[in-house]
């Protein structure tokens, strides 16, 4: 089932293409890509056996989609408006973690998106220190210090998180994919950069801001920021915990928003 395209930036990207229906595409966060992420994959498995067209791809630089130089958020951006393409020309984001802000970013800028389904995105408001965090994430990576770079990435997150990936037989794969966190880090600066209302109230689209049953707080605190800043959109609280979904859930919650989406009034997107 796996296959490649290149993007209008002249990357190769590698994907599964399942289904046939109205197109989901899954936006990974910080790290996962196909190889190391079943959940994904069997939530995508579901939603095409439950009648949508599911895109998993590996995001520039992991996996397959193998990239060189800077990947920051301008080539993620042109690989999924390359999937969306695929497709048909139109699709709903399923972002996870800082997936979500990359597919934020996606609407704002106008690629043909149907809807947004976002699962915990790490949004702290613009006290959140995401623009300094993000700069020294860059700054390591520039300098060559990748194992640096992943763990000033990591420094917000719970402690035993860190702690386990030092441990993990992958710590020398995650420290050289932290060249594929960019995106991520540039999403996250730019996500805090105005009030949210500013940067997402022009989004014109169905938007459904998903955490899991047992999750941080400040996922919630996101979720009441981006539901208060977006005409329309919804929280919801589904199977799932440690910032990871139930995939079964999860599909039937995509097939659920993606078959049940309607577009609002007024401008498609905020260019």
């Amino acid at each position: 089932m796996s296959t490649t395209l290149t993007s209008g930036a002249n990357d190769l990207v590698a994907f599964d293409r399942r289904g046939d229906g109205p197109a989901i595409v899954f936006v990974a966060g910080a790290g996962p890509f196909r190889a190391i992420d079943p959940w994904t994959t069997e939530t995508a498995e579901r939603a095409a056996a439950a009648g949508l067209t599911t895109i998993v791809y590996d995001r520039l630089g992991r996996g397959e989609s193998v990239a060189a130089g800077v990947i920051d958020l301008d080539r993620e951006l042109a690989a999924i408006a390359a999937l969306i393409d695929e497709v048909g020309g139109s699709a709903v984001l399923c972002g996870h973690s800082s997936g979500c802000t990359i597919a934020l970013a996606a609407a704002v800028r106008g690629l043909p998106v149907d809807g947004l389904m976002l699962w915990e995105a790490p949004i702290g408001g613009q006290a959140g220190g995401a623009a300094a965090w993000a700069a020294e994430v860059l700054r390591r990576i520039d300098g060559g210090d990748l194992e640096g770079a992943l763990t000033h990435y990591m420094k917000d997150m719970p402690p035993e998180w860190l702690d386990g990936a030092r441990r993990s037989p992958m710590w020398e794969a995650m420290v050289a994919g932290v060249v594929s966190y960019v995106a991520d880090a540039q999403s996250l600066a730019w996500i805090e950069s105005e009030p949210l209302p500013d940067l997402l109230a022009g989004i014109r689209v169905p938007v459904a801001f998903l955490t899991g049953t047992h999750t941080f707080p400040m996922m919630l605190d996101a979720a009441r920021a981006v539901v208060a800043a977006i005409p329309g959109a919804t929280h919801a609280s589904i199977d799932g915990k440690d910032h990871a979904w139930n995939p079964a859930a999860m599909a039937d919650e995509a097939v659920r928003f993606v078959t049940g989406r309607t577009r609002r009034d007024g401008p498609p997107l905020l260019a």
